[in-house]
C-alpha cells in the first residue's frame, strides 16, 4: 500500500488551531502522511500571539534535509517563514531536493493583527520563494501587499492575481474569505481565470482557515489531483470545517478538521 506524503514547513501554533498543528491535522483528514519542519515557535492562543521565537535558519534547513533525504514528499506546503535567512535556507533546500508540488501560503499577519513576517523578509519571499511555488494562496490583505494595491472586490482580486503571477509562481489563488458577500476565490494560471464560490458562513470557528486551506490543497496534490480539482476539493473541505467549527478558547473559534469523523 502506497501512502501519499506531504511536508509542511511552517510555524507552530501552541493553541493548536493553525500553523503546523492545523497542517498535520488536515493531512491526516485526507489520509496523507504528514511531516514537518518548524520555522518558529509561537506562544499563541485564541486571543492572540503573545510571543514568537524564530528557529536558527540552519536548523530549519537541517529539518528539511532530514525529512526529504529519507521520506521524500509528494507535495510541500509552506506557511510562516518569519525571516529572510529562513526563507533563503528553505528555498535552497527545496531546490536541492527537486521538490515540484509546492503550495505557498504567504503568511504575513495573524488573524489577531499580529505580524508574522518581518518587513525585510517580504522582499526575500518574492525573490526566492514565489518562483518555486506551484500555487501561492494569498488572502485579500496579503494579495494587496504582494501586488502593491488595495484588494477589496473581485475585480481587484483578478488584477492582483495577474500582478502576482508576474512575480514568478506558476499559479495564483487569491482567497476571498474577507469579501463582504460570497466567499469567492480566484485562480489565475496566466491563461484563464477560475472562480470557486461558496456561501459565507456565520461561524465562530475561523482560526487557521488559511493554513488549513493551503494544507488541503497540498494534500490533494500529494494524492495526484490536478490543481483545479485540488482547489475545489480543498474548498469544500474547509467550508465544511468552518461550518462545524467550535469554540475551544475564549477568543476566535477553531475549525473541525476531522469533520467527517467527529
Amino acid at each position: 500500500m502506497t501512502v501519499p506524503k506531504a511536508l509542511t514547513i511552517a510555524g507552530s501554533d501552541s493553541g493548536g488551531g493553525a500553523g503546523i498543528q492545523a497542517d498535520l491535522k488536515t493531512f491526516s483528514a485526507f489520509r496523507v502522511f504528514g511531516m514537518s519542519a518548524l520555522t518558529a515557535i509561537t506562544a499563541q492562543n485564541s486571543l492572540g500571539v503573545q510571543g514568537v521565537f524564530n528557529l536558527p535558519p540552519e536548523f530549519v534547513a537541517r529539518q528539511i534535509d532530514s525529512v526529504l533525504s529519507d521520506f521524500g514528499a509528494d507535495a510541500v506546503k509552506i506557511g510562516m517563514l518569519s525571516t529572510a535567512p529562513i526563507i533563503g535556507e528553505a528555498a535552497r533546500r527545496l531546490v536541492a531536493h527537486r521538490q515540484e508540488r509546492i503550495v505557498l501560503d504567504p503568511v504575513m499577519i495573524a488573524k489577531s493583527g499580529d505580524p508574522l513576517l518581518e518587513p525585510d523578509a517580504r522582499a526575500a519571499l518574492v525573490k526566492e520563494m514565489l518562483p518555486l511555488a506551484t500555487v501561492v494562496t494569498p488572502n485579500l490583505h496579503e494579495a494587496g501587499a504582494l501586488a502593491g494595491m488595495t484588494v477589496a472586490t473581485e475585480s481587484d482580486m483578478e488584477e492582483a492575481a495577474r500582478r502576482i503571477l508576474r512575480l514568478g509562481p506558476k499559479n495564483v489563488l487569491v482567497k476571498g474569505g474577507h469579501l463582504k458577500d460570497a466567499a469567492t476565490d480566484i485562480l489565475w494560471n496566466g491563461r484563464e481565470l477560475t472562480r470557486f464560490t461558496a456561501p459565507r458562513i456565520a461561524s465562530a470557528g475561523t482560526h487557521g482557515t488559511g493554513c488549513t486551506f493551503s494544507a488541503a490543497i497540498a494534500a490533494c496534490l500529494a494524492r495526484g489531483a490536478a490543481l483545479r480539482d485540488a482547489v475545489s476539493e480543498a474548498k469544500a473541505y474547509v467550508t465544511a470545517a468552518i461550518r462545524e467549527g467550535f469554540q475551544a478558547g475564549r477568543g476566535v473559534g477553531v475549525l473541525r478538521h476531522f469533520v467527517a469523523g467527529w
